[in-house]
């Protein structure tokens, strides 16, 4: 009986080659998948270097806004406070227009008081580096001027500021609001002109 039990078993240890062979490769992968010492440390390096990196550019642009913060945290206060200059300059011009008013005494002190109030705040601008744009007689500049009109002008160099319709501002070196302005054209007699002046060129020529 015993016997038979062992030739059994023995049987069924031979019948089954394929299942040892596989076994085999299973455990070849398990010992292919074991990372060495090395290449662990390595990953680490690598993690710890990509982590480092990360919070070195946070904190770059923590410092980038606390400075833009310090430097221009009051920036949409100023612009707008700028709308007190300009009803300053809106008061002035109604009571220039004002019958009763014109040429009296009484307007010229009015018009003191205001050009007072008006210096001050501006002063107070400047401390806090807000700078009016410069305009009058200087070419027009996109990044600080918006022309609103033209006007003709022999004298003047085409795009030459001529006129100022609203002063514009700078706060360090950013643009707090353009300066609206007009700017010189050349008359329409300078324009037939030199059309004149063309066409008796090409004649010249043929």
């Amino acid at each position: 009986m015993d016997k038979k039990n062992n030739n059994k078993n023995n049987d069924d240890k031979v019948s089954n080659p394929g299942e040892n062979d596989h076994n085999e490769n299973i455990e070849k992968e398990d010992e292919k998948k074991v990372v060495a010492p090395e290449d662990k440390i390595k990953e680490l390096e690598d993690k710890l270097t990509r982590a480092f990196a990360e919070m070195e550019n946070q904190r770059r642009r923590y410092e980038r806004e606390k400075d833009d913060a310090f430097e221009y945290g009051g920036f949409t206060f100023a612009r707008e406070t700028l709308n007190l200059l300009d009803n300053l300059d809106r008061s002035k011009i109604s009571l220039e227009n004002d019958v009763k008013l014109k040429n009296s005494d009484s307007l010229k002190k009015i018009f003191e008081h205001l050009d007072i109030i008006k210096k001050d705040m501006v002063s107070i601008f400047k401390k806090n580096n807000i700078e009016q744009i410069e305009t009058i007689n200087k070419k027009l500049d996109p990044n600080f001027h918006q022309a609103m009109m033209e006007v003709e002008d022999a004298s003047k160099d085409p795009g030459t500021i001529v006129q100022e319709i609203q002063t514009g501002f700078m706060m360090k070196e950013r643009l707090l609001r353009p300066a609206l302005v007009a700017v010189s054209k050349k008359p329409n007699n300078s324009e037939k002109k030199d059309e004149i002046d063309k066409n008796e060129a090409k004649k010249d020529k043929n």
